[in-house]
């Protein structure tokens, strides 16, 4: 029972503290929500848009929080929207390579405003290359949702972060072509202590509950 007991309470103490890891608090690492739009570009299954950025340097990578994205309104009716974070292709130069997730948020931004995708499980590598796809299952002539862009600066970024001040559009095949406008977005993102920290962390938190349980049992002998 006693030897249950202890067990029970390593997995518990495990468990905790990857799931702090996990929901570490977020920081804003990119933004360019705060300036004023200057309009908008289409997005739809003939007008993809993506844009990229940089992660820092912090040897644990990141956790992907969310992603928010100033929408304007959409023209026409179309669906299927979708953002996509996609690694940076090493083949095809400046354009998105695998899909590494799909956010979850807003299916059908027609109304526009600023919206949240969250991440689930979503892990970036330090100093290393991403792309924030938004797509639709319609094409554009029969309806599209606009992406608010700016024309005064590249996003803000801190710790390390950066992120281009441009965007590059596919119209469904392999070849992107840049629109040299700034997209209004936004990246949240826990950074993740190196591995050896939360070694160290499970190592005190076990000893401290095997010594909690033992002590009494000590004392009584």
């Amino acid at each position: 029972m006693k030897n249950r007991i202890i067990g029970n309470l390593i997995v518990f103490a495990m468990g905790l503290l990857s799931s702090q890891a996990v929901r570490a608090q977020g920081t804003l690492y990119v933004s360019s929500l705060g300036s004023p739009s200057a309009g908008a570009e289409a997005v739809g299954s003939d007008s993809s848009l993506a844009a990229i950025f940089a992660t820092g340097s912090n040897p644990g990578g990141y956790a992907l929080d969310s992603i928010q994205l100033a929408m304007a309104p959409a023209s026409g009716t179309p669906h299927g929207f979708t953002v996509t974070l996609c690694s940076a292709s090493v083949f095809a130069g400046a354009a998105p390579g695998a899909s590494l997730g799909t956010l979850s948020g807003e299916s059908d931004p027609v109304t526009g405003g600023v919206l949240t995708y969250t991440a689930s499980d979503l892990m970036l590598s330090p100093s290393t290359m991403y792309y924030v796809v938004l797509t639709a299952e319609t094409a554009i002539a029969s309806g599209a949702y606009a992406w608010s862009v700016e024309n005064s600066q590249p996003p803000a970024a801190n710790g390390g972060w950066s992120a281009s001040d441009y965007l590059i559009t596919s119209s469904g095949g392999p070849f992107w072509e840049p629109i040299f406008t700034t997209p209004q977005y936004s990246i949240t993102a826990a950074a993740v202590p190196e591995p050896g920290v939360f070694i160290l962390l499970s190592c005190s938190g076990l000893f401290f509950i095997v010594w909690k349980v033992w002590r009494p049992q000590r004392s009584q002998t």
